[in-house]
């Protein structure tokens, strides 16, 4: 039997390990069979050597995100086991700094390696895919990114869209003149710039034209120049969308498209053009494709279960 020792002095961050009635140590006591016992300054961990020192450099790196954070999470916690018990050395310590800051003060800045290659593909490539299931953070942070170049005045404008097409729903058959029909759509988008500009700083914005959030189909016949364009949903563009957007990209400016490609909501037969540009562009210099997996995904811990659960059964 091999018996690693992590020591930890500060009382409060063993506190933190052991809370919810110990069910982080349980956790990881069956998932790695292992033993791990309390000591007066720290955790010891008995059990087979490779076993053991998984288990070690988890603790070690839940009590980073405690030190620097103040706390960890469940979804952390998942996170870091599901990477280590992969074998994978992944640190919190080397994801990259902030991005930018909301308007309440916290941190923008990814979360997991998948997020941290997505920002390294957007800072080194004119036209970067985002692709990957929901809660990857793949609109978030691309808006997240697209606020830190307005604020630095590498663009002169961010111009966010979406086609507006989901679950099957028309356009003709909802209320209101076009903005109140196309607004359901782009909510999302201005729920994610509100929270890190504040509604005034983003309602002044729109007024003057810095910050345009619009349909896919106002792109047309435009050029796009010294911009930070985002398109979201991707998947749900048909192959002449796709190309009609890809060609407004003008000089000065960086694009990124979003897109969950197991998630498209076209009529039959319709072909997404998300898909279609993965396989024809994934060669093009200064285009880079990011592919998010459930890993990835911030959100409750169950989704990232959902996701998987529905991937196995397509395979099946």
């Amino acid at each position: 039997m091999h018996t690693e020792n992590l020591c930890i002095e500060d009382y409060t961050q063993l506190q933190a390990l052991m809370q919810k009635n110990c069910m982080y140590i349980e956790r990881l006591e069956q998932e790695f069979k292992v033993q791990i016992n309390s000591l007066e300054k720290g955790l010891n961990i008995v059990g087979d050597k490779k076993q053991c020192i998984k288990v070690y450099k988890i603790l070690k790196e839940l009590i980073y995100v405690y030190k620097t954070q103040g706390h960890f999470d469940e979804q952390q916690f998942n996170y870091i086991q599901h990477i280590h018990k992969k074998g994978d050395d992944m640190s919190f310590k080397n994801l990259g700094e902030t991005l930018v800051k909301t308007y309440d003060g916290k941190s923008i800045k990814p979360k997991t390696s998948g997020q941290q290659k997505y920002i390294k593909a957007i800072k080194e490539n004119e036209i970067t895919f985002g692709i990957g299931p929901a809660g990857t953070g793949k609109t978030f942070l691309a808006i997240a990114c697209a606020v830190k170049a307005l604020k630095q005045k590498d663009v002169q404008r961010i111009i966010l869209t979406r086609p507006a097409i989901e679950a099957g729903e028309s356009l003709g058959f909802l209320p209101g003149d076009l903005q109140e029909k196309v607004d359901p759509y782009l909510r999302p988008l201005y729920d994610a710039l509100v929270e890190m500009l504040g509604l005034e700083s983003f309602q002044r914005y729109m007024e003057k034209g810095v910050v345009e959030v619009a349909p896919l189909a106002y792109m047309r016949g435009r050029t796009l120049n010294d911009s930070f364009i985002i398109l979201d949903e991707a998947q749900n563009t048909t192959t002449q969308q796709m190309k009609m957007f890809l060609t407004r990209f003008g000089f000065g400016s960086k694009a990124i498209v979003t897109g969950d490609i197991t998630q498209t909501d076209l009529p039959d037969g319709k072909s997404s053009g998300l898909t279609h540009a993965s396989k024809i562009l994934k060669d093009v210099n200064d285009i880079d494709f990011v592919y998010l997996k459930p890993e990835d995904i911030i959100r409750h811990p169950v989704v990232s279960e959902i996701v998987s659960a529905y991937d196995s059964e397509k395979t099946s």
